[in-house]
């Protein structure tokens, strides 16, 4: 079996350029023979005009002379006197014919050969001359004799077109493929050229756009690293300390419970982000279970409204709810909406000033059902819309500048939102901070 596509190009142009040598003389084999055959019956009329007109005036010395020069090429010459042959072998129509002063050109069947005729009335009534010779027959067997020196040099020149093919196309293949190895191993940098034909530059533009976009994920990975040993570090540090203090008697009876609060605390921050870690694992992983049922985004919105009104007024954040008097029903799963909604409460809580508006909506659309959470925060940059969903690239940008979390609340929500095949947006909220838009598919859209 051939396995190199360089062979595999030699070989095609090899059959190709034999193929292409036999059809060639299957074409041209019944032209030649024809073109043969015309040449000969043209050359025998001639002959036999010529003969004609030596027997007519010449000695029988001369006559003599001619017929054997005939007879060397092939060519047997008949007499015909008052219209008989000197011989036998002609057909009869034909020596009737020269009687009659006709001339003769066909060909003919004469002892199961066929044979080309010409012959030519002589000045005396009833005589004439006939010429024969055999049709050109052997032009077949020349043409087939002489296939091999053509196939030779098909072959040839499919040897030298195969190589050169192979050449010209494994070249960008090889190069890709080394590229590939480069990168598997680590090398971030490596770029293809860009060059002709179209087929090699699309190849070349796809592996370098892989590449930069393999280095532009793993330093996104670096940075989300970093950003979850930060928040892992923080509170490990506080509870190592306080466990310090309470086991050297640092901290006294009366402040071990503010203590332990706050080593609860920092475990339950610590839960909370393996919690997440967890779920986007699975997410990625397409196997965190959902349970799809009809729900009803003004109940939903309204118990989430119910649920953290407490701790809005504790903040001093006005906690405001926009709901239809209809009910707006979707198909999806309760508690993960939910666990959404919450996530983008939390992140505002973090940031959103006293004062300020925290506002739960749902509106009907068209084909969906929409929930929005807007806050009165100090919001996003267009930039920083671009990536809002990225994991850790918000916490990057606003790390020591203002309140941020693990860098992983909103890309869960991103996901868990795609998982229910709905859509998640961020943009600006007219109350002057983030608006996050989470549109859900309305149960009557979705086949039962």
């Amino acid at each position: 079996m051939i396995r190199t596509f360089s062979a595999r190009a030699i070989l095609v142009t090899c059959l190709t350029a034999v193929v292409s040598v036999i059809v060639t003389a299957a074409v041209a084999l019944p032209v030649a023979v024809a073109s043969a055959n015309r040449q000969a019956r043209q050359g025998l009329v001639e002959k036999a005009t010529l003969v004609g007109e030596v027997f007519a005036a010449a000695r029988p010395a001369e006559r003599e002379a001619l017929l054997s020069r005939l007879r060397q090429q092939r060519i047997q010459v008949y007499l015909v006197r008052r219209g008989v042959a000197d011989r036998p072998g002609l057909p009869p129509r034909v020596v009737r014919a020269v009687a009659a002063g006709l001339p003769v050109d066909q060909r003919v069947t004469i002892d199961g050969r066929q044979m080309l005729v010409a012959g030519r009335p002589l000045a005396a009534t009833g005589n004439g001359v006939v010429l024969t010779r055999p049709a050109v027959t052997g032009t077949a067997g020349l043409v087939l004799g002489n296939l091999w020196l053509a196939l030779a040099a098909g072959l040839v020149a499919g040897l030298a077109a195969g190589g050169l093919l192979a050449r010209l196309v494994t070249s960008p293949i090889r190069d890709a493929a080394l590229a590939a190895a480069r990168l598997r191993a680590g090398d971030r940098s490596v770029r293809l050229a860009v060059r002709p034909p179209t087929e090699v530059a699309d190849l070349a533009e796809s592996f370098n756009q892989l590449a930069a976009a393999l280095a532009t994920s793993e330093g996104r990975e670096r940075d989300f690293l970093l950003s979850v040993s930060h928040e892992l570090r923080t509170p490990l540090t506080t509870i190592r300390g306080y466990a310090e203090a309470l086991a050297d008697g640092v901290v006294g009876p009366d402040g071990a419970p503010r203590a332990g609060r706050t080593v609860l605390d920092e475990a339950d921050r610590l839960d909370r982000l393996i919690s997440d870690l967890l779920v986007l694992a699975r997410l990625e992983a397409a196997d965190l279970p959902v349970e799809l049922m009809p729900v009803d985004l003004v109940e939903l919105i309204g118990a989430a409204a119910e649920a953290w009104g407490g701790r809005c007024a504790g903040v001093g954040v006005v906690l405001r709810t926009e709901l239809p008097d209809a009910p707006v029903v979707v198909r999806t799963d309760p508690g993960r909406i939910r666990q959404v909604v919450d996530g983008l409460c939390e992140n505002a809580l973090r940031v959103v000033p006293a004062g300020a508006p925290l506002v739960l909506a749902v509106r009907p659309g068209p084909d969906a059902g929409v929930v929005e959470v807007r806050d009165g925060g100090p919001g996003f940059t267009d930039d920083d819309l671009a990536v809002a969903f990225e994991r850790g690239a918000l916490y990057q940008r606003y790390r020591g500048a203002r309140k941020v979390g693990s860098g992983l609340g909103l890309a869960l929500a991103a996901r868990l939102v795609g998982r229910l095949s709905g859509t998640i947006e961020a943009g600006h909220a007219t109350e002057g901070g983030a608006r996050f838009t989470v549109a859900l598919p309305s149960e009557h859209t979705l086949p039962s």
